[in-house]
Formats: structure tokens, sequence, C-alpha cells
């Protein structure tokens, strides 16, 4: 699809220009522009923040776009099971088992935790991005724990301010390899995009300001050592936690991704995970009906909880 860009829209930023032209969200857009599927005036742009001006022939590939359209919609599948830990005309917090996906995406586009919700609460379609609605904050697949979920416009709002202003407390326990030494401490390193495997981050100082606090819980030394750690997001980058940990040599149990350069790729019996060992323990924030503070606890689960049983 070609569009030449108008006047009102000179100096405007790529990605808001295709999120405007084509209608889809800026975060849409961006996943588009990245994908390399947008081309300006003949040539490949894969910069989201390109400034256009009038004139310019924008094209975003066809086949990307229709995937994108697949994929931006989710329809409701009443056989997603949702563990609901609260719910009221506002909101929704779940506790997200291990291995379920958020919303769809690359490889991804049924059974997924959005098309639990749209099944259980169809008022939240048409709140936030088109391809989530409702989701005002993800977890990864393999990370389980609590996520809210906006069921009112109003409720977005809130909950996406909250996140942008970092006032939202969102706490981690972690399992990962090796002795962390420090009782407790602060890793401050900007996350970006990896230049050599897109689909993975990275410590880099092109990446957006990235920090984590951790507090060690309990340190563990046979069958293997291993640290119990309470990690707390103090912004909230893809794969946070996990880079920033794997950055400081204690990359978490059960990562692949992030954890083979360290050795972890084969762990002994005892401590071997199907995924990575981080679970979202804690939430809280104001709640956006009348601004009380609200926090949410969910349990370790039980295959992290196995792995702690067997260490001493």
């Amino acid at each position: 699809m070609t569009t030449s860009i108008p006047p009102a829209l000179a100096g405007e930023r790529l990605d808001r220009a295709v999120s405007l032209l084509w209608q889809c969200s800026r975060a849409e857009s961006a996943a588009l522009v990245a994908a390399g599927a947008v081309r300006v005036n003949g040539a490949t742009e894969t910069g989201r923040a390109a400034r256009l001006r009038a004139g310019d022939e924008v094209i975003v590939a066809d086949e990307a776009l229709e995937r994108h359209r697949r994929t931006a919609d989710p329809e409701p599948e009443a056989s997603v099971a949702v563990a609901v830990v609260h719910e009221d005309r506002d909101l929704v917090v779940v506790d997200k088992p291990a291995g379920l996906v958020v919303h769809p995406g690359a490889g991804r586009t049924t059974g997924t935790l959005c098309a639990g919700l749209l099944a259980r609460y169809p008022e939240i379609a048409g709140i936030g991005e088109r391809s989530r609605p409702g989701i005002v904050h993800r977890l990864d697949a393999g990370t389980s724990g609590l996520l809210v979920a906006a069921r009112s416009r109003r409720a977005y709002e809130s909950l996406v301010g909250q996140l942008a202003d970092r006032t939202v407390r969102r706490s981690y326990e972690a399992l990962c390899w090796g002795t962390v030494g420090d009782d407790r401490g602060v890793i401050d390193a900007p996350v970006g995009r990896s230049g050599k495997r897109p689909t993975q981050m990275t410590i880099t100082e092109r990446g957006r300001a990235a920090r984590t606090a951790y507090e060690v819980r309990r340190r563990y030394r046979r069958p293997a050592s291993v640290s119990h750690l309470d990690c707390r997001l103090e912004t909230g980058r893809t794969h946070q936690i996990r880079v920033h940990l794997a950055a400081i040599g204690h990359p978490l149990l059960g990562d692949e991704v992030y954890g083979a350069r360290a050795g972890a790729g084969h762990p002994p019996a005892a401590v071997r995970l199907d995924r990575p060992g981080l679970h979202a323990a804690a939430l809280g924030f104001l709640h956006p009906h009348d601004g009380r503070a609200v926090e949410f606890r969910s349990p370790l689960p039980q295959d992290l909880a196995a792995v702690l049983a067997r260490l001493s």
C-alpha cells in the first residue's frame, strides 16, 4: 500500500505518520518499521524517528500489513484459562502461568492471555492497543506471575500514566546462577535491541535507561550454586531482569537465551527448569477509581518452589 505524505504531516516522525495513515497504534507502526516493511522514496527505512517531507512516497509492504492485521485483532477464546486474583469494574489482576503468551504476535496468533480475557471480559475490546486490548504491561511467555489489565478507558489511561511515571511497584522473585556477592544493589545499565540478534536485548549505550534493584533472599551451595533474589523494576524494558542479571554474571536458571554463555546450558537435574526462573510476585499501584493504594501478591509457583526445596 502506497501513499504520498500530505503537507499536514510534513516533519512528522515515520512511526506516527504510518500510525495515522494506516490506522494502527504507534507500537504497531514501530514494529512494521523495525521489521523492514516500510519504504520511503524507494528505500527501506528502519528508523522509526525518521522525519518525513511533504510529497514523500511511503510504502508499507502488503504482506506485512496483512500479517499485522491478522494478528492485530485477537479473537475471544473461552478455552484459555484465566486465573483471576482480583476483578472490579475498572480492572482485572491475573496470575499468568509460565508458557502462556500475553498477546498475539509473530509465531502465535491464538491461545493467548488476550484471547482468554476477551472471552471473559468482552468490554475490553477497543481499549488500548488493537493487538493487545486491555493490556497495560506484559510478561514474557516464560515468566509467571501478576499482570493487570484494564476494563475501562479511564483505568487504562491511569495505569499507563502510572507506568510512565514509574510509580507502579513491580517485584519479582528470581532464581539465578552463582553466589551474588552483595546483599543488595542496583543494576543501572541501558538496555536495547541487539544488533547481531534482533530478537534479543543487550546492554548498549544506544539503549534506553534501565534500573533493577535487587536483594538477596538466600544463597545456596548444593547441588549447585544458586541465589534466590527479590528484584524490583524501576523501569520496564523488554527482558530487563534477564539481561541485567546476565550482565553481572548471574543469569536466571532455565534462561537458554541469556544464560548459555555463562555455562547454564547443562544444569544438574535438581535445578533444571524448562523456562526462566522468574516470577512476578507483587504488583502495586493506585486504583484508577479512587486513588487508593492497592497491592497484590502471588506465591512462588510449583516448579520454582520445587527447585528451592532441592537446594541447601
